[in-house]
């Protein structure tokens, strides 16, 4: 499949602001079972509110470059009872609300207690409102994943791995960033977020390189003879039966090599993961903030390129009708 650029930078920013909330509300709740003694100021959630949201906002200009006819975008959401990506279109709004009213709340300390603990930690309303907004912060993930995991036909997408990648790679990143955020901060919480961000990157290791085991033994389902419906053996197609190119030879083949591709692969490996991991683990040690800022920005660049790789591995079966005359 042919990698829209627009939706590479999509998914990535808007994974990126998602993992920061989820970081947030994850500081919040280790203050809450007692983990740390020591409580963050509101301007601490508000100010990663903010770039969470500048994430997803960045994100959803890039979707716009996607639309042939911007000025309908509305209608991609009046299909939420049968399609992924309208539901997508409903909830990422949703959650940059949900994260804009969980900041502003923080910002200007209104937080009455609903519930006090055992430990006389309590339950205030930006607690609960971060509660709610991380669950709708995980169905956003869920449904991005969802739109490429349901498409059935395309073998390399049609797998849960998709949704787990999209939400630990995003979260990944998140937590990475806020890690960054925390230290630049002096937040006590920094070393949460570094731990976490080591955990989840690992993690995200481990699922990416799962997608990759299964994908490189697929066995597909569709060949030339089921294509044309003719089942010698020897079958090979000679033309494509034009000259010209077409919508089918732009949009469903991509435009790099085989070469192309597993070099990109090596590439989001090491800036993704084994970059990121050793960056981490110095600036962890040092109290960087250079080292984590410098993690964050190796592995979004990561990021593009792996989802790249996520779109052009894909085989539509549509191209056995136009392969490369033999």
């Amino acid at each position: 499949m042919r990698p829209a650029f627009s939706v590479v930078f999509l998914t990535t920013l808007i994974g990126a602001g998602q993992g920061l909330f989820l970081a947030l509300v994850a500081g919040q709740f280790y203050w809450t079972i007692g983990a740390t003694e020591v409580q963050e100021g509101g301007a601490f959630y508000a100010g990663g509110s903010v770039i969470a949201l500048g994430f997803l906002g960045l994100g959803l200009f890039a979707s716009f470059f996607h639309l042939a006819r911007p000025e309908r975008a509305w209608r991609a959401a009046s299909q939420w009872r049968t399609s992924w990506l309208s539901r997508e279109v409903i909830l990422l709004p949703a959650t940059m609300g949900g994260i804009f009213l969980y900041g502003a709340f923080h910002w200007f300390g209104f937080k009455p207690v609903l519930m006090t603990f055992s430990n006389m930690k309590t339950l205030d309303l930006t607690m609960a409102m971060g509660y709610a907004g991380a669950g709708v912060t995980l169905l956003l993930f869920v449904c991005t994943g969802m739109i490429y995991a349901s498409i059935k036909f395309i073998q390399e997408w049609a797998t849960p791995l998709t949704v787990v990648n999209y939400v630990l790679l995003g979260t990944a990143s998140g937590f990475v960033l806020a890690t960054a955020y925390a230290m630049a901060f002096g937040s006590h919480l920094a070393d949460f977020y570094a731990g976490g961000a080591v955990a989840l990157t690992v993690l995200a290791f481990l699922g990416r390189a799962a997608s990759l085991w299964r994908n490189r033994r697929l066995k597909y389902l569709s060949s030339l003879q089921s294509a044309v419906g003719l089942h010698h053996r020897q079958l090979r197609q000679l033309t494509r039966g034009f000259l010209a190119g077409s919508f089918n030879l732009k949009e469903f083949f991509h435009p790099g090599s085989p070469q192309m591709l597993q070099l990109l692969t090596v590439v989001f490996v090491i800036t993704v993961f084994i970059l990121p991991l050793a960056l981490l683990a110095l600036a962890w040690g040092e109290a960087s903030l250079e080292g984590f800022v410098a993690a964050f920005f190796i592995q979004y660049a990561g990021l593009l390129a792996e989802r790249w790789v996520f779109f052009a591995e894909a085989r539509h079966p549509q191209n056995l009708y136009y392969q490369n005359a033999s």
